[in-house]
């Protein structure tokens, strides 16, 4: 059973939803970044501080930073059955350091990329409500992950099988997808 997995897409394919239910279904750790970046916001802390200034502009999270979060996670008991790598790595450094910490046991078995079309992940990213969603700042975060997210699979390109998923539809339909992606 693949157990190691990561999940991309761009903002509102779903990412989220989906990595929380595979990871609960499969008994993994669902690794969210945005999760734990959210979490140090809401704390205030330096730490905190320093993510918001960075997120309200709509831009990414330094690699340094979110490559010592992502791994100081991997390394807790519940990652050690699995996990599902949800929101990183984001841009290719992040892509080359994650490949290089994972190398022997603890390797990545298997990349789900959520295909949405712009106008649906717009409407979504609306729909969620949130306060730093405008409109704006969604097209920003696109024209982010165009540039910087999506060229992360050239980096995992045949290191990694990679499974594309349609991401329209209802969830249990998309859990559908990549469950039969990810097999028994």
């Amino acid at each position: 059973m693949v157990r190691n997995v990561l999940i991309m897409g761009p903002p509102g394919s779903g990412k989220g939803t989906q990595a929380a239910r595979i990871a609960e279904r499969r008994g993994i750790a669902h690794i969210s970044t945005g999760d734990m970046l959210r979490a140090a916001m809401v704390a205030g802390s330096e730490l905190g501080q320093r993510v918001k200034e960075v997120v309200d502009r709509g831009d990414l999270v330094p690699d340094e930073l979110m490559l010592e979060l992502v791994l100081d996670r991997l390394g807790q008991p519940d990652a050690t059955a699995g996990f599902l790598l949800d929101g990183f790595p984001r841009t290719i450094a992040q892509a080359e350091a994650l490949c290089a910490a994972l190398e022997g046991e603890r390797v990545l078995e298997r990349i789900i990329l959520l295909k949405v079309p712009e106008e649906i992940l717009v409407a979504r990213v609306l729909g969620r409500g949130r306060v730093d969603d405008t409109e704006e700042t969604i097209r920003h975060r696109l024209r982010v992950y165009r540039e910087s997210t999506r060229p992360v699979l050239d980096v995992l390109e045949g290191k990694v099988d990679r499974v594309d998923i349609d991401g329209v539809g209802e969830i249990e339909e998309i859990t559908a997808r990549i469950e039969a992606a990810l097999g028994a």
